[in-house]
């Protein structure tokens, strides 16, 4: 705070000290005067207000929980889809009800969690993609959406299963590492948005990486019980290695073709000044595309089938995911972030 009780955020929004209110009294309101971007709340300052403010203008607060709590909402709801499907899987309740419980789960953990990247993504001004924390929950969100428009088409019964239990765990990672929220680059996308339409393609395409990493496993699963003459429990419920196979090639060519699709898009801008991007970044990004692409040719002329495949798109994955990290280091003007501001 300056001398007139006032401070400018990393968001480049001035926030006025509210005057001191009395034990009980609520806070009906707050006054900021905006520099640039959305407002805010002075004690929540990633908390969307309700409705334009213009400078000066004393602005009710909104009521909606902050962006963190939201994710950490969304996170457990997988996490209790994934506790619930596997104590129904156990207890061999029936498909239809299981199911119904666990997709249940799942849209309301997917829809808080979008609530969550909503308000986050209003107090950044764009899509919440600016450091690894926003990346990590993203590429959770988009598996989930791959889930419900994608997968469900495959009539797979425990990707649901496991897409919750992968959900949940990059979820909860991202929230438990306090590292990972403690700066963010700024305005990484300026006001362009097809660069912003570039960068969320980009880490979609992660998550359809993410699902065929799940079907890979479910593959390599089915394939040990089939050796080893295992039957029953959960391999019972596995798909063939044959459907599991089909379903891997379909999840590779669409996680190519989206990430070449966000590629061109980048480069149709990149072209226009090379030095806008680290070199760094722009080689980690290339050499994960050109990978998959090796992959899916490699499997396209049934040079790489069945086990082996399954364990190249697995370990691709975990390389991409590992890629997160330079990528994001890569970015210039980072802020930090304060507690208050996370």
């Amino acid at each position: 705070m300056d001398g007139a009780g006032s401070r400018e955020t990393a968001w480049g929004i001035r926030l006025h000290r509210a005057p001191a209110l009395l034990p009980g009294q609520p806070c009906p309101h707050v006054i900021i005067s905006p520099r640039a971007g959305r407002p805010t709340s002075c004690l929540f300052p990633r908390l969307a207000l309700a409705g334009p403010v213009r400078t000066g203008q004393v602005a009710p607060m909104s009521s909606l929980p902050t962006d963190r709590a939201l994710l950490w909402l969304g996170a457990l709801l997988y996490l209790a889809g994934f506790l619930t499907g596997l104590v129904a899987l156990l207890r061999r309740t029936p498909d239809s009800r299981r199911r119904t419980w666990l997709n249940a789960l799942l849209i309301a953990g997917w829809s808080v969690q979008m609530a969550g990247l909503y308000v986050r993504g209003l107090a950044a001004g764009g899509c919440p993609l600016g450091n690894t924390f926003e990346i990590v929950q993203f590429v959770a969100w988009s598996a989930m959406v791959l889930y419900f428009f994608v997968g469900t088409a495959f009539r797979v019964s425990l990707l649901g299963l496991f897409t919750a239990g992968y959900a949940a765990t990059l979820a909860l990672a991202s929230l438990l590492i306090p590292a990972w929220d403690a700066s963010r680059s700024e305005r990484i996308f300026g006001s362009n948005p097809w660069i912003e339409l570039h960068a969320a393609l980009a880490v979609f395409s992660y998550g359809v990486f993410g699902l065929l990493a799940l079907t890979s496993i479910m593959q390599l699963l089915q394939n040990w019980s089939l050796k080893h003459k295992r039957l029953n429990g959960l391999f019972w419920f596995l798909p063939s290695v044959v459907q599991l196979d089909q379903i891997n090639t379909r999840m590779l060519g669409l996680g190519v073709l989206i990430l070449t699709f966000s590629l061109g898009v980048g480069a149709s801008w990149w072209i226009r000044d090379t030095a806008s991007v680290d070199q760094g970044k722009l080689l980690v990004t290339v050499g994960m595309w050109l990978a998959y692409l090796i992959v899916l040719l490699l499997r396209w002329l049934a040079k790489l089938v069945s086990v082996r495949f399954a364990w190249v798109c697995l370990i691709m994955f975990i390389v991409a995911l590992l890629s997160l990290g330079p990528v994001n280091s890569s970015r210039h003007h980072t802020v930090t972030l304060t507690p208050s501001d996370r």
